[in-house]
């Protein structure tokens, strides 16, 4: 990609970031939109095609190139550790955290497009930027919010189908078979069927892409009022932009709330490759499934406790704190509760994470956004009593490789204090924001036509044999 260098985007890019030094470098390499295009798809029609250049090059010159060396422990611990991914959207770093195309959280919230002056970052701008792997203007992102508000129609028998689940079923459940109802509609699948050529594979995908991370705001809102608010639907609302319109559906007007929700899509959209909910949206749609199918798979990933559901299960703790404790607790009682807690064979919450070896990012955005908005929330406080007390004890473990607060830790409390008390939907409004990244990916995928997803799997056997064999 070629790098714009114009002094005027510069200039206005300094002024509005300040003088911090972090920031700044990241400016050096930073690509700002030049063209006045608003069409989010123009743009990709002219990066893609050098994009499958630079691929093609590269892997002629390096494709033997040795990434590192496989391990026992990589085949038996969950392949962690193992390079294996081609993920052009984020990258996640051990020690900083996540970088959306170069740019850490505290970057885009400074770099990205706000619905109000210093505000939180706009997803669609995030959308602009996963895509094409420049920061959008505010007209940009403007018109891109205009296009998905003109997709987002949901046919009713979408809305038929969640209806024909138990109203009992967990929130996930009906998310994730609303999302397939919403495949009948697949461009992707329409235009394979009729021979489409490979090469322009991307664009359906693209079509039934921007249409799914339309709608899922829609379908998502209808599972939260038809479980919780008795069936009582709240049309969406045209003037308002993707996070403050997901609010207001949901039933939250509060223009806090509404930030909270830009914020909390932005920050969840994509954490790389290797999670379960992006390995298994990338991995399905290897086999050429479109958007809405593999994005389903996705869900049901994310839906585990283990990955997704995690932010419900931390509010949920949190709460047996207090009722068990009282608000007021001191941290010596917290520290008493921690080690019943762990003593009983289960892991605290919120702590620890498979990749990052420090504080997630992602939490200190929002305790940032708790300090503002909520400082003196009972439950915030126990949150921070909770960063000052956990750490420690994990450490003094000595089992476990990243003591420190991961995103999970701190959304269910902001969430909580504004009105969406109801831990078991959690995992849907993760859900809605990972769309974005997953998508964002796809379409990439299809670009750069990427193969068919196929590691070799071996048996315990082979392994005994092999490391008998490497003994010898």
């Amino acid at each position: 990609m070629a790098f714009f260098r114009s002094w005027t985007a510069l200039s206005k890019l300094r002024s509005r970031v300040g003088q911090q030094s972090n920031l700044s470098n990241s400016v050096r390499w930073l690509q700002m939109q030049s063209s006045p295009d608003l069409d989010l798809q123009s743009h990709l029609r002219e990066l893609i095609p050098e994009q499958q250049d630079r691929l093609k090059k590269f892997k002629a010159e390096h494709g033997k190139v040795q990434l590192g060396n496989i391990t026992v422990d990589m085949v038996l611990g969950g392949m962690r550790g193992m390079t294996g991914l081609l993920w052009e959207t984020s990258l996640l770093d051990p020690d900083e955290g996540i970088r959306f195309r170069g740019l850490s959280i505290p970057e885009c919230q400074k770099l990205l497009p706000a619905a109000k002056p210093d505000g939180e970052p706009l997803p669609e701008g995030l959308l602009w930027l996963l895509l094409t792997g420049k920061v959008p203007s505010k007209e940009q992102v403007d018109a891109l919010s205009k296009e998905l508000q003109s997709r987002a129609v949901v046919p009713d028998y979408v809305y038929k189908a969640i209806d024909a689940l138990p109203v009992t079923s967990h929130p996930m459940t009906q998310f994730a078979t609303g999302v397939m109802g919403l495949q009948v509609q697949s461009e992707f699948q329409k235009a394979y069927e009729k021979g489409i050529h490979k090469s322009k594979y991307w664009e359906p995908t693209y079509e039934d892409s921007m249409n799914l991370i339309a709608r899922v705001p829609l379908v998502a809102s209808y599972v939260y009022r038809r479980i919780y608010k008795d069936g009582h639907i709240i049309p969406k609302d045209d003037s308002l932009d993707y996070g403050g319109n997901f609010s207001h559906m949901l039933g939250f007007d509060s223009p806090q709330m509404q930030e909270l929700m830009r914020l909390y899509v932005t920050i969840h959209t994509d954490h790389e490759g290797g999670n379960v909910s992006a390995h298994t949206g990338h991995l399905v749609a290897s086999a050429l499934s479109d958007p809405y199918l593999s994005f389903a798979a996705a869900l049901n990933g994310l839906a585990g406790p283990l990955h997704g559901l995690a932010n419900q299960e931390v509010l949920l703790w949190i709460k047996s704190v207090v009722d068990e404790c009282g608000e007021n607790i001191t941290k010596e009682q917290l520290k008493d509760y921690v080690w019943k807690t762990l003593n009983s064979g289960k892991v605290v919450p919120g702590f620890g994470h498979g990749v990052l070896r420090k504080t997630d990012p992602r939490y200190t955005c929002q305790r940032e956004f708790a300090l503002k908005h909520l400082p003196d929330d009972p439950l915030f406080q126990l949150v921070s009593k909770l960063y000052e007390v956990v750490p420690p004890i994990l450490t003094e473990l000595g089992k476990v490789k990243n003591p420190w607060p991961n995103v999970d830790a701190h959304s269910g409390v902001l969430l909580n204090y504004f009105g969406l008390t109801e831990a078991r939907y959690f995992t849907v409004l993760f859900g809605v924001s990972r769309s974005i990244g997953i998508c964002s990916q796809l379409i990439w995928d299809r670009a750069l036509g990427l193969p068919l997803e196929r590691p070799k799997s071996v048996t315990l056997k082979w392994l005994e044999d092999h490391c008998k064999k490497a003994a010898a």
